[in-house]
């Protein structure tokens, strides 16, 4: 095994016990990205260079002893949202091209204060306004899409040129191309950790989060990311939590909701299969199945889109009002949507909010988590723009990946996607567990059981895509 194909758990565990040295990661993670990146196109930039001075300067601080914790020297991509003083954040649009941040982000500074080590910026759907992130290809299949709009974290981390990375979610952002890619990806509590320094989306919807290979990746970068900073208004006082799961898989006494409706309607065959019968290895641990009927679905998409419309709207008012023809056609096309928008309609979807918000709460009552499919269907074919049920209802691909997610963003709760197979195509197919607010510990504790119960597919085969 090269040791870019370890898990973030298993490459700290060797650079703690001096099994592996941090420049050796390092250059291991370079050269799986030197090999794959023409075929994939995760990344925006890759600086070699400081990338191998930090995991120099992270060797020498752990062999003089000072040792930050799992992170430390740690190969990681950032999404291009997230601000690196020094860097360019371009949100893949030329609008952005010039903008050089003078500041870390409040989770870059954090994961930096760990000793992660920072390979590069990672594609987005421009302006993070997206569900494909057209200009990244699938790690399982470069002829299908990445999923977006952190497409270009998803394929880094699935194809091993990251260890983990940083996405952003809006309507489902981070788990949609984790779902696509075969990787884990969380999208914690809103407020848990801090926005300031992250280009926004939609102000009352997104979430910073971790896209890793495990459920206990995801902790250890959850536990260095979370924690109140005044700057963000929406951030959230709570106490430091520890998330990285146990080895006991026993789930006795867990009450895991399953939806009767809305999340199997309209599922790819194959999808809603393998979903159920990860549910199924979850009974078989213990765990009680609690059917469930989910609030207002009727309103959910209209919702999600009513508030994040005219919110990215308002974010780029003065922009699309001076340098329009920079926007690409699809985002422009939204934005420009957005200022025919009614006030009157942005009020009603902000009481929707609030009336599922209550709903929801009253529901994850009865249950401790929910599981169902992060996507309807596995990764499409880049440019198709449809997808035909067989009922024969036709769903455009973007309504089709967000209508599953966008209720962990309007309600605010944590959501995580985790791999639980694979459909004939060889592609792989994501389970979502949603739980009620701050409930990442256990999300985490079921997805890492959920793992137990079934051989990893380690990475994806990018290698396939590079010439002998």
């Amino acid at each position: 095994m090269q040791p870019y194909e370890l898990t973030l758990a298993a490459a700290a565990d060797a650079i703690r016990a001096r099994q592996l040295s941090p420049v050796e990661l390092a250059d291991s993670v370079l050269g799986r990205i030197e090999q794959v990146e023409p075929h994939l196109r995760a990344y925006v930039t890759v600086d070699a260079e400081q990338a191998r001075r930090a995991a120099r300067r992270a060797e020498n601080d752990i062999a003089a002893g000072r040792h930050r914790g799992p992170l430390h020297g740690i190969p990681m991509g950032l999404k291009d949202l997230i601000d690196v003083a020094g860097t360019t954040t371009s949100a893949g649009s030329r609008v952005r091209s010039d903008h050089r941040a003078q500041t870390d982000s409040t989770v870059a500074a954090r994961l930096s204060a760990a000793g992660a080590v920072l390979v590069g910026k990672t594609h987005t759907h421009e302006f993070a306004y997206g569900l494909t992130t057209p200009q990244t290809h699938n790690a399982w299949d470069p002829g299908r899409v990445a999923g977006g709009s952190s497409g270009g974290s998803a394929v880094a981390v699935a194809a091993g040129a990251a260890t983990f990375a940083l996405g952003t979610d809006t309507g489902g952002s981070i788990r949609v191309p984790a779902a696509l890619n075969g990787a884990v990806g969380l999208k914690p509590t809103y407020g848990l950790v801090p926005r300031h320094g992250v280009t926004s989306l939609s102000w009352s919807l997104d979430h910073v989060g971790p896209i890793t290979r495990t459920t206990e990746d995801a902790a250890l970068v959850l536990e260095a990311l979370a924690g109140h900073d005044p700057r963000d208004p929406a951030s959230l006082v709570t106490a430091p939590a520890h998330y990285r799961p146990g080895p006991d898989t026993d789930l006795t006494g867990l009450r895991i909701g399953v939806p009767r409706t809305y999340y199997f309607d309209h599922v790819d065959a194959e999808v809603e299969a393998a979903v159920r019968s990860a549910i199924g290895r979850l009974q078989s641990l213990g765990a009680r199945l609690v059917e469930v009927e989910i609030p207002m679905t009727r309103y959910i998409q209209a919702t999600q889109w009513g508030l994040m419309v005219p919110e990215a709207t308002a974010y780029h008012e003065s922009t699309l009002r001076t340098v329009p023809e920079l926007y690409q056609a699809d985002v422009r096309i939204l934005l420009e949507a957005g200022e025919l928008m009614p006030a009157g309609d942005y009020l009603r979807a902000q009481r929707s909010r609030t009336l599922m918000r209550r709903e929801w709460a009253r529901m994850m009552r009865e249950v401790d988590l929910i599981a169902a499919p992060t996507v309807p269907t596995a990764a499409v074919a880049a440019g198709q723009e449809q997808v035909t049920w067989a009922d024969g209802t036709v769903e455009g691909v973007s309504d089709a990946y967000v209508r599953l997610s966008a209720p962990a963003n309007i309600t605010g709760v944590p959501a995580v996607s985790v791999p639980v197979g694979h459909d004939t195509a060889g592609l792989p197919i994501g389970m979502q567990l949603i739980g009620p607010p701050l409930g990442e510990s256990v999300l985490l504790r079921v997805g890492h059981a959920c793992e137990q119960t079934r051989p990893a597919s380690g990475l994806a085969p990018a290698a396939r895509c590079v010439p002998c």
